[in-house]
C-alpha cells in the first residue's frame, strides 16, 4: 500500500451574474484546509476570500488565516501563480497558496464553460473546438449574455444539485430505492451536512435507505445501529477508497483503509471478504471538453486498467455532468458490467438525485452485497 494521500476537491457556483464562488478543500495525512474565494467572472479578480483549518502541525499554522486577505484584488492573469506563491505562500501558508492557484484555474474554466453556453445560444452552429481556439479569459462576453442565462439563488436549506439529472434516466418502478453513495460531515472533510440531517431529508423524500460511503472512513456497526434505531431508517456501511486508479466504492469490507491503495490489492481484499467493488464517477473531469472530443472512444476507455478489477460501474452520479454519466454507461455496456446510481451527496439538497433500485428487499449489509452480486438492481433518477 502507498503510504501518503493528498486529496484536492473544488466546486464552482455562479452566485451572481458576475460572481463565481469557488470552494476548495485540500486534505492529506498531515494537513486539512478549506477556502472559499469569490471571483468576478468578467475580470477573474478575487473579490473576497476566507479560509479554515481542519488539521495542522504547528501552533503557528492558524495565524495564516489572517494573511489571506492580501489575495483580494489579485487577477488570474500572467504572473498570478508567482504572485500567489510569493504573497500567500510566504506570508500565509504554501498549502493555502497551492489550493488558491488551482481554485483560480477552476474559476477560469467555469468562466469559459459559461461563456461557451452563452455564445452557443446566440450561434447554435458554434462548435466547442472553434470556441476554445478563439477564447481568451479577458475577452468580452457575448452581447446578449445577460438574457441567455438566468441566475437564481438557491433556497437556504434546499440548494439544487450541482448537476441537472439526466432527463432520460429511468424512474423507480416500485422497487426498493437506496442511495449507494453518500458523504457526511465531519467524517468526509469535503462534506458539509451532518448525518442526522441527511437521514431526515432522505426520509422526507421517500428514499428507502442509504449507504454511508465517507472517504477512507468506516463507521462502526454500533454507530450505524444507533442511527438506524433513532431514525427508523435503513442505514448501511460502505466506503469510498482512493486507489491508484481512482475512487472506488466498496461494500462488505469492514477494514478501515487509510491512504492510497493499489486497486489490485483492494480487489484481493474484496474477494477475501466476499464484498463488492464499484468504480465511482470514472470519467469525472471531462466537463469542459467531453470524452469523445478528447479523442477517447468507448472502446479505448473500456481498456483502462481500473475496469479490470471492479464488479460494477457507477453510471449515474450526482456530481458529474450528464455527458460523463452517459459515457460511463456506454463503457459499462461495452464491458457487460452492471451500472449503479448514487447522489454522491456532500450537502443538503442533493441526497437521492440518483439512486439504485433493487428488486429484492434489503435489510442488512449482507443483503446488499448479495443483491449486488446477483444483479438485482438498476440505476434510477429519483429526485428532480
Amino acid at each position: 500500500m502507498l503510504k501518503y494521500l493528498r486529496n484536492k476537491t473544488m466546486s464552482v457556483d455562479r452566485t451572481a451574474p458576475d460572481e463565481l464562488t469557488v470552494f476548495g478543500v485540500l486534505d492529506d495525512d498531515l494537513y486539512g484546509v478549506e477556502m472559499t474565494a469569490v471571483f468576478s467572472q468578467s475580470a477573474l479578480e478575487i473579490l473576497s476570500i476566507t479560509g479554515k483549518w481542519h488539521r495542522y502541525t504547528t501552533p503557528e499554522c492558524p495565524r495564516a488565516l489572517d494573511m489571506l486577505q492580501p489575495a483580494v484584488g489579485m487577477r488570474l492573469e500572467p504572473g498570478f501563480r508567482a504572485q500567489v506563491a510569493k504573497v500567500i505562500g510566504r506570508g500565509a501558508c504554501r498549502h493555502f497558496a497551492n489550493l488558491l492557484i488551482e481554485m483560480g484555474h477552476a474559476a477560469k474554466n467555469a468562466k469559459m464553460a459559461i461563456e461557451y453556453q452563452e455564445a452557443a445560444a446566440l450561434d447554435p452552429g458554434l462548435s466547442l473546438e472553434a470556441f476554445i481556439a478563439e477564447w481568451r479569459p479577458d475577452q468580452a462576453p457575448p452581447k446578449a449574455a445577460a438574457q441567455s442565462i438566468q441566475v437564481k439563488a438557491p433556497a437556504p436549506l434546499q440548494p439544487a444539485p450541482e448537476t441537472p439529472p439526466l432527463a432520460d434516466a429511468p424512474r423507480p418502478s416500485g422497487g426498493m430505492v437506496i442511495d449507494l453513495h453518500v458523504h457526511t460531515a465531519p467524517a468526509s472533510p469535503c462534506a458539509s451536512a451532518p448525518i442526522d440531517e441527511i437521514i431526515r431529508e432522505a426520509k422526507e423524500l421517500g428514499v428507502h435507505g442509504m449507504v454511508v460511503t465517507d472517504h477512507n472512513y468506516v463507521w462502526t456497526a454500533d454507530d450505524i445501529k444507533r442511527l438506524r434505531d433513532k431514525h427508523d431508517f435503513l442505514l448501511l456501511r460502505g466506503n469510498e477508497v482512493i486507489t491508484d486508479q481512482g475512487d472506488v466504492l466498496v461494500y462488505g469490507l469492514e477494514r478501515d483503509i487509510k491512504g492510497v491503495i493499489r486497486i489490485a490489492d483492494l480487489r484481493a481484499e474484496i474477494i477475501e471478504a466476499e464484498g463488492f467493488m464499484v468504480m465511482a464517477h470514472p470519467f469525472r473531469g471531462f466537463l469542459i471538453t467531453g470524452a469523445e472530443q478528447m479523442g477517447l472512444s468507448v472502446e479505448q476507455a473500456a481498456q483502462r486498467e481500473m475496469f479490470k478489477h471492479v464488479d460494477a460501474i457507477e453510471v449515474l452520479n450526482g456530481k458529474v455532468t450528464p455527458d460523463e454519466n452517459g459515457f460511463a454507461a456506454k463503457v459499462a455496456d461495452a464491458l457487460s458490467l452492471p451500472g449503479t446510481g448514487g447522489s454522491d451527496c456532500h450537502e443538503m439538497g442533493t441526497i437521492g438525485c440518483y439512486a439504485t433500485e433493487f428488486t429484492v428487499n434489503i435489510n442488512s449489509e449482507a443483503d446488499l452485497v448479495q443483491a449486488l452480486h446477483a444483479g438485482s438492481y438498476r440505476p434510477v433518477r429519483f429526485r428532480d
